[in-house]
């Protein structure tokens, strides 16, 4: 009579509730292993070559386990709804119904029962994952890209890290209004609310590393501080390369703290004079930068317990070049010694700053990340998140081509690999009882397709900033509310 409770629960849990598949038993059994083998290959992580641990197992495990992510026996499992996720982002028509056409069509080809084509199911179970999941997973693919970066790849043997933000816009519902606010120079109802997104990109393979997302103004919702917040993405060793917006006193203080060198731009409005200060060569000396009071009590806070002075180098480099609009650049950094980083070093590999604009461009432009879909704050934030996830394993892509054949990664074409690897992914989509051989055959023939497309090398290249002509048609603005102008619509209609 004792044991019988114990009987009922278990009858109770498993008959009206159903069985429920938890990420803390194997996931090299069943359906699970499954899905996770099916996740790696659409992304080329099979077999035993560099790169193919970036979307490892154990990476997914620990960010299903950490998150407690649980879930019955149903058709949109968390791996299955990230891969439909992931394949809506990487699609031209990023619509639900589009994604869940291809599950569908998906499930029929491997001899499954086909699901419901409404998309309510797949929209609840993307709510029911939790942002932190989609953030881990793309921020450990980013991660393992990275520490597998060749040492060919890296300056003088150092990992440097390119800073910068951008904005994204998503759509114009009370909900997404009430956390990520339109512009305040925009009248209310006829703009979209805007997030402001701030990442840290890998210089030698181009990954995320990590990101931060806020409302585009407000307190503490700038560049700077959602880079305090991405203090913890920078190791000690590390090299941060940004614009002269952060050449501010406070985060390269806290940043030299952790033993991470800075290269930014000198700001306009910090005094300069070259007669002062250790002098290292022409145009180029070292100073000290005194603690100076901040205008907000939180930043005074900040700063309390960073030092009293901060030493900077700066040079001076003149540009003489064509199609450039500054023709002096002055570069601050904590990288000191003028024999191991020339001025002429330094001003090369703060050229390379531009990188960070071109892979902004080919996450909001290629991927379409500029304007989102998601209509409340949280699924926002999750597309956000499964964009870089996407783009990171697109990266990993290009680093195994680019490993093959003995290129740096960023020489190879972002886009004509999206290209190739959405040409590719049906046949790999259906590799699952093919041979070895025959799939690691496939695998070599497309990575020797994507090496093909390069980058092309023009490092003087300048065009006017100016178009021929117009390359769609425009229509006029709202000036009021929707409602309004079909008001309006309807009032000229009756007259």
């Amino acid at each position: 009579m004792q044991e019988r409770p114990h009987l009922l629960r278990w009858v109770y849990h498993n008959f009206i509730f159903g069985k429920e598949a938890s990420v803390m038993g194997s996931l090299n059994q069943g359906p699970l292993g499954e899905q996770i083998s099916f996740l790696r290959r659409q992304f080329l992580q099979d077999g035993g070559l560099p790169f193919t641990d970036v979307l490892s197992e154990q990476s997914i495990s620990n960010a299903l386990s950490q998150n407690g992510v649980c879930w019955k026996e149903r058709i949109y499992s968390p791996l299955v709804t990230l891969w439909v996720f992931l394949g809506q982002i990487l699609s031209e028509d990023q619509s639900c119904a589009s994604a869940v056409a291809r599950l569908i069509a998906h499930r029929i080809s491997r001899n499954q029962g086909p699901c419901s084509s409404e998309t309510s199911a797949y929209c609840q179970a993307r709510k029911r994952l939790p942002e932190k999941f989609f953030s881990d997973v793309a921020r450990r693919a980013g991660r393992a890209l990275d520490d597998s970066a060749k040492a060919e790849w890296l300056w003088h043997g150092r990992r440097v890290y390119l800073y910068d933000g951008t904005t994204v816009k998503m759509p114009d519902t009370a909900d997404n209004q009430s956390e990520y606010p339109q512009p305040s120079y925009q009248r209310p109802g006829l703009g979209r609310p805007m997030a402001r997104v701030c990442t840290v990109f890998s210089l030698s393979c181009g990954a995320v590393v990590d990101m931060a997302i806020c409302a585009y103004s407000g307190k503490g919702q700038s560049e700077l501080g959602l880079l305090r917040r991405l203090m913890d993405a920078f190791r000690s060793g590390d090299i941060m390369v940004a614009d002269r917006l952060m050449c501010s006193w406070g985060e390269l203080t806290a940043l030299q703290t952790r033993g991470v060198d800075f290269v930014v731009r000198h700001a306009t409005t910090r005094k300069l004079d070259f007669r002062c200060g250790q002098r290292l060569g022409k145009d180029d000396q070292i100073v000290n930068w005194p603690k100076r009071h901040a205008r907000t009590k939180e930043a005074n806070a900040y700063r309390k317990s960073l030092p009293d002075n901060l030493k900077v180098r700066v040079c001076r480099i003149r540009i003489a070049r064509p199609g450039f609009r500054s023709k002096v650049l002055v570069v601050a950094t904590t990288l000191f010694d003028p024999i191991e980083y020339p001025k002429e070093e330094l001003a090369l590999l703060y050229r390379k700053r531009w990188n960070v604009e071109l892979d902004i461009r080919s996450l909001k432009q290629t991927l379409q990340m500029d304007m989102l879909r998601c209509k409340t704050p949280d699924l926002v934030r999750k597309e956000i998140w499964t964009h870089v996830l996407a783009y990171n394993l697109i990266r990993t892509i290009m680093a195994r081509a680019a490993h093959e054949v003995d290129i740096e990664p960023r020489s190879i074409s972002f886009k004509m690999t999206v290209q190739m690897l959405k040409a590719f992914q049906p046949v790999l989509a259906n590799l699952r009882r093919c041979p070895s051989d025959f799939r690691q055959q496939l695998y070599d023939q497309m990575i020797a397709a994507i090496s093909v497309h390069r980058v092309g090398d023009r490092p003087d290249r300048f065009e006017p900033r100016k178009i021929k002509q117009p390359t769609r048609k425009h229509h006029d603005f709202l000036h009021v509310h929707r409602h309004e102008a079909k008001r309006q619509i309807l009032a000229g209609l009756t007259k």
